[in-house]
């Protein structure tokens, strides 16, 4: 069973933290690009590559430009190369497995319901203070 590519792969989990952060289900991202939810799980997974057509309907629907997909990826995710007959697993990082546990997205979603642009900047500081205790 070949591995997924590791562009792919991040490819997918950004698709799903963008999904996930607005709360949308994959069964409604499916609907609004006319897929099933299975198919949205196989490109969130990377199991399946995503088409330019369709990551530019992802984008629409997820209002993020196209490029949001690509980002953070690393200079090992991008020059990696597959030798034919011997995949590579991507190795997912401690930060990538951080912004999307259900928790993160949360707080995330919480935070951005704050109206108060000063408000959210104190809220911002005394998580980061709590933090270095």
């Amino acid at each position: 069973m070949a591995l997924s590519h590791p562009v792919d792969t991040h490819v997918g989990s950004r698709l799903r933290q963008r999904r996930a952060l607005l709360g949308m289900s994959q069964t409604d991202l499916g609907k609004a690009v006319g897929l099933t939810f299975q198919q949205v799980q196989k490109y969130e997974r990377g199991f399946n590559r995503i088409s330019s057509s369709r990551l530019f309907e992802f984008a629409k629907v997820l209002d993020v430009p196209v490029a949001h997909f690509f980002d953070g990826m690393d200079t090992a995710t991008t020059g990696a190369k597959r030798k034919p007959g011997r995949p590579k697993a991507a190795e997912k990082s401690a930060d990538a497995n951080l912004n999307t546990k259900r928790e993160t997205l949360e707080l995330v979603r919480a935070y951005y319901k704050i109206r108060s642009k000063s408000l959210r900047a104190k809220t911002l500081d005394l998580i980061e203070a709590l933090a270095k205790e």
